[in-house]
């Protein structure tokens, strides 16, 4: 099968529903420009035209109003925002309008939009810049949170997230663009609220969402050196949450760290915890752990921002704990944390 990259896998997904639904239109700051919010909209405006691809002034509370009520319309919009934190300014029309119309009208009506945001880390972005706002928008009834961590999950979830009637909270760890993976060529779709075993295990089960199953893989790979099975589970989608999927493979292993995007204080892996200790605690074989953003506002500078995020040192130090083994990792070959995800990353835009 052909290999894209993350940012073709979600061009990809928007051209093809451009081509085939033509009540999508998509709609953003920076959609038209030269490198088209990484690559993602990219030649767009030029093959759809103005009708169909529209760039935006920075009035993001305004546009999403708009966005609101072209979905109301019959059109099926895709809002793209450069970063998260810009969509701030429109949370009254996301939490306020979009997530509570189709309750508000009992059924009668629907908003069907996709809000696709960059989430993620990087250097010089700082506090206002890099946050990564998910279990915010997870917290709200009525929409649906995305978050893929794989070019062939991103097509797919797009394209569900398009078709849905429900207002889709799309999420892109900017540190993903680059990725490459099988991506089918055709138009298909991947079931939003359901998790993916990325790699079966018997000792603990790693819960992760976007880029941390990189990470994941990376402490999987050198754990299995001292025998030690992970399994690996990708949640995929924060709500729905697959929560039949987590009482399932933590019930196999008896043991769970959850790693978060975000803050652990309030965030994704404090439910997930809450989930399993409510259902299932009776068979954990050790208390559940959960590890994330240190609880405080991003970093500018590298050295503070690589203190910030959570290292593979750490997560491995916890896994051991978990396992109540003794093992010292001094001398393992682990790579030190850094605020750029490869060589060829240039700067945070």
């Amino acid at each position: 099968m052909r290999q894209l990259k993350f940012f073709e896998a979600i061009h990809e997904a928007t051209d093809q529903c451009l081509e085939t639904m033509p009540e999508v239109i998509l709609l953003g700051l920076g959609v038209p420009d030269p490198k088209g919010i990484f690559g993602t909209t990219k030649g767009l405006l030029e093959k759809y035209g103005t009708e169909r691809v529209t760039d935006i002034p920075t009035a993001e509370n305004g546009i999403t109003g708009i966005t609101l009520g072209v979905s109301l319309l019959g059109f099926r919009p895709i809002l793209t925002h450069q970063r998260v934190d810009f969509a701030l300014l429109s949370l009254d029309q996301i939490f306020n309008q979009a997530a509570k119309w189709c309750y508000m009208t009992a059924g009668k009506m629907n908003v069907p939009i996709v809000i696709r945001m960059i989430i993620g880390r990087g250097w010089g972005q700082g506090p206002q810049h890099s946050q990564s706002l998910e279990s915010c928008f997870a917290h709200i009834p009525g929409l649906k949170v995305v978050l893929p961590s794989t070019p062939h999950d991103a097509k797919g979830l797009l394209i569900s997230s398009i078709k849905d009637n429900n207002p889709v909270i799309f999420l892109e760890h900017r540190w993903l663009h680059d990725t490459f993976g099988e991506v089918p060529k055709e138009l298909y779709e991947i079931d939003i609220g359901k998790a993916r075993i990325v790699k079966e295990g018997k000792d603990l089960t790693l819960i992760v969402y976007s880029y941390n199953l990189i990470e994941a893989l990376r402490v999987e790979e050198i754990l299995k050196k001292f025998n030690i099975s992970i399994e690996i589970l990708d949640l995929r989608t924060l709500r729905p949450l697959d929560k039949e999927a987590i009482l399932n493979s933590v019930t196999k292993t008896g043991r769970v760290l959850v790693i978060d995007i975000g803050w652990s204080l309030y965030g994704v892996s404090s439910e997930i915890i809450s989930t399993i200790v409510e259902n299932i605690f009776m068979k954990l074989k050790a208390p559940p752990k959960r590890i994330g953003l240190k609880d405080t506002p991003i970093p500018s500078t590298k050295t503070l921002a690589n203190i910030a995020y959570p290292s593979l040192k750490e997560i491995i130090s916890e896994i051991i704990e978990l396992l109540d083994l003794n093992i010292d990792i001094s001398n393992i070959n682990i790579p030190d944390n850094q605020d750029v995800p490869n060589q060829a990353f240039r700067g945070p835009f």
